[in-house]
């Protein structure tokens, strides 16, 4: 395994506050941006870049000399009424991050898409597909990983649904949809998160729910 430069944003958050640490415990190098008074919520050993993930020119110069970029910026608790709040700001923040990884150097960029097609939050979804879309113009290469909905501390009540998707998955008409719109554990993103990390792609490579579930999780 060859130890990454990362340049990580979004290190704050409900996926990056956990994968932090965990990349730094492998040996990986992070530096992560924070916006001014949010510094001290990132783990000793990752170095702190200060900066707006929506303004692309308060962090592009800093990300060289970092080879992969780790895009994990969101709104918190994703819901159909939040539309204008993932226009706002996962639009906004893809799209800077996708510009100044184009100009930096980087040989890798790791983003976190949602599964699709889909019948609800038609918002997010396309939000999400922009940002696959920009990636792909782009040029660079990149691992766009395509969880539903992630289980963990917080974000537990569709446990109540696991018995639904079980009968889904067992009937020919639904087993697609059900497989692809599947729930996954936290640790099963955080291993999938780290495999995309460690096994760059070369392209564009998606990583659907199917995938992420069976991804050896050695964290």
């Amino acid at each position: 395994m060859i130890p990454r430069d990362i340049f990580l944003t979004g290190g704050t958050g409900y996926m990056g506050s956990r994968l932090t640490p965990l990349l730094l415990s492998r040996g990986h190098k992070i530096r992560a941006l924070a916006r001014n008074g949010s510094q001290n919520k990132l783990p000793a050993g990752c170095e702190i870049v200060t900066g707006e993930a929506l303004e692309k020119d308060s962090f592009a110069g800093q990300v060289p000399p970092s080879d992969t970029f780790v895009q994990l910026v969101g709104v918190a608790h994703p819901g159909p009424s939040k539309g204008e709040q993932f226009r706002a700001i996962d639009l906004v923040s893809v799209r800077a991050s996708v510009a100044a990884a184009a100009v930096g150097g980087i040989q890798h960029f790791v983003y976190v898409s949602v599964a699709q097609p889909a019948p609800m939050m038609k918002d997010y979804l396309a939000v999400r597909a922009e940002g696959e879309s920009l990636l792909r113009a782009s040029g660079l290469n990149a691992t766009i990983l395509r969880p539903w909905y992630v289980l963990g501390p917080g974000h537990r009540w569709p446990y109540a649904l696991i018995p639904a998707y079980w009968i889904c998955e067992l009937l020919p008409p639904t087993r697609e949809a059900a497989r692809r719109l599947g729930l996954v554990t936290l640790n099963q993103m955080l291993a999938a998160l780290v495999n995309a990390v460690e096994n760059p792609a070369i392209g564009i490579r998606v990583v659907e729910v199917p995938e992420i579930r069976k991804v050896r999780n050695t964290l």
